[in-house]
C-alpha cells in the first residue's frame, strides 16, 4: 500500500548548514500494516512522514501509494490518499466550528460544495454514534465549539476525522506527544481500534519506546537518515525497551531526552 524506493533528501545542500536528512531509504508497507517509527533527534522520522505527505519533493527515489507513483504530486494532490494527525492538537480541527460541523467537513472531503443545509439529521445521528465510541463524553456536546475542548478531546476528534474517509495511508506524527499520559493512553486505544476495524495502513512516529513496542505489527528504528532496524510479527511482540536501547547504541545513535524519559 505504501512503498518508498531509495528516497534521499538533503536540506541546504552545498552550504555550511547541509543536512542529509534521508539517505537511500527503502520501506514497503502491505495493506493493513501498522508500523511504528522510532529514533532520536534528527534521525529522519518526521522527514519520512513529510516526504510521504508531499510537504516537499525528495531529491531522488520514488514514493508509491497503492501502486501509483506520487513522487511528483504536490501536497494538496496527495491529500486524497492520506489521513494525517499532527503533534499539535490545534492543527487538525477548526476551533470556531462545532464538533458536528467539523465532522461534516471531514465527511465531505473531496466532494463538491453545495448550498444544502450544513448537517442533516441523519448525519447528526451518524456523527454522534462515531463520537460516542471515543468514550470521552463528547456525544452530548455535538454543537459545542471545538475550541472549547481539551487537547486530548481535540486530538481524538482529529483522529476520527482523519479516518472517516478510510485513507489509503494514515500518518500519525507523534500524535500523543503533547498529551498527558492518561489522555495519551485513551487516544492510543482509539487509534488501535480505528486502525484495526478499518484495516488502515498506518505509519506512526513516536519518541516513546513503550508505545513503539506495544502498538502495531511492525517497528522500524531510524538513525542519521537511515533505517537501522526493522522488525515485525512475533519477533516484535517479544521486544523489550532494553532491546531497542541496545540496537540504538550499536548504531551510534544519540538518545534524545524524550526517548530517555519515556
Amino acid at each position: 500500500m505504501l512503498e518508498l524506493k531509495n528516497i534521499s533528501k538533503t536540506f541546504n545542500a552545498g552550504t555550511i548548514n547541509e543536512k542529509k536528512a534521508l539517505i537511500d531509504v527503502s520501506l514497503k508497507l502491505n495493506d493493513g500494516d501498522f508500523c511504528t517509527v522510532i529514533g532520536g533527534n534528527g534521525a529522519g522520522k518526521s522527514t519520512v512522514m513529510n516526504a510521504v505527505a508531499g510537504v516537499w519533493p525528495v531529491d531522488s527515489g520514488q514514493i508509491l501509494i497503492d501502486g501509483e507513483d506520487v513522487s511528483a504530486l504536490p501536497e494538496f494532490k496527495r491529500a486524497v490518499y492520506l489521513g494525517r494527525v499532527f503533534q499539535d492538537p490545534m492543527t487538525g480541527t477548526a476551533g470556531d466550528m462545532q464538533i458536528d460541523e467539523n465532522m461534516a467537513l471531514a465527511a465531505r472531503r473531496g466532494q463538491k460544495r453545495t448550498l444544502r443545509w450544513g448537517v442533516s439529521r441523519k448525519e447528526e445521528a451518524e456523527y454522534r454514534e462515531l463520537v460516542k465510541r471515543l468514550d470521552l463524553g463528547l456525544e452530548d456536546r455535538m454543537t459545542s465549539k471545538v475550541g472549547l475542548l481539551s487537547g486530548g478531546q481535540r486530538q481524538a476528534l482529529t483522529l476520527l476525522m482523519a479516518t472517516m474517509k478510510k485513507p489509503k495511508v494514515l500518518l500519525l506524527d507523534e500524535h500523543t506527544a503533547a498529551l498527558d499520559p492518561k489522555t495519551a493512553a485513551k487516544v492510543l486505544e482509539a487509534t488501535d481500534r480505528i486502525v484495526g476495524e478499518n484495516k488502515l495502513t498506518t505509519l506512526m512516529v513516536t519518541h516513546n519506546m513503550h508505545d513503539a513496542i506495544a502498538h502495531g505489527n511492525r517497528l522500524i528504528m531510524m538513525s542519521n537518515g537511515r533505517i537501522i532496524y526493522d522488525v515485525a510479527g512475533e519477533e516484535k511482540k517479544k521486544l523489550k525497551v532494553q532491546d531497542l536501547l541496545q540496537k540504538f547504541e550499536e548504531a551510534g545513535g544519540e538518545l534524545s531526552d524524550r526517548m530517555a524519559l519515556s
